[in-house]
């Protein structure tokens, strides 16, 4: 067995990099940490050092993704709320007793289903 401790980056695809980027920096807060003019990428921090989300401009069509941010108990009702006065239609939370925790589940601009999850313990 590898000795995985977590999730460090994951890549997404999105059709325009400049939408893509004022949602996930302005609605979600995340920190620009590196621009790739070169291959039209944008590598946001995720939660400080803890990991990284690398938007990808495509031209070509691509599958859209899931994929989840983790945030605390206290701050996941004032997420959703934060999230619809920002214009993002968001479901939740809704509880999972088999991770445990609870999620709250919204759409990026390009159709990626974006989830943050608060663990209970």
């Amino acid at each position: 067995m590898l000795p995985i401790r977590g999730l460090y980056e994951v890549a997404i695809p999105v059709r325009q990099l400049q939408k893509a980027e004022t949602f996930y920096r302005d609605v979600l807060g995340l920190e620009v940490g590196l621009r790739d003019d070169r291959r039209n990428w944008l590598f946001l921090r995720a939660g400080g050092l803890a990991g990284m989300v690398v938007l990808q401009e495509r031209d070509a069509e691509f599958p859209s993704c899931h994929f989840a941010f983790t945030v605390s108990q206290s701050d996941l009702e004032r997420a959703a709320i934060l999230l619809r006065e920002r214009g993002v239609s968001a479901r939740g939370p809704i509880s999972h007793d088999w991770i445990p925790g609870r999620s709250v589940y919204f759409e990026d601009p390009d159709g990626h289903e974006l989830e943050l999850f608060a663990p209970s313990v």
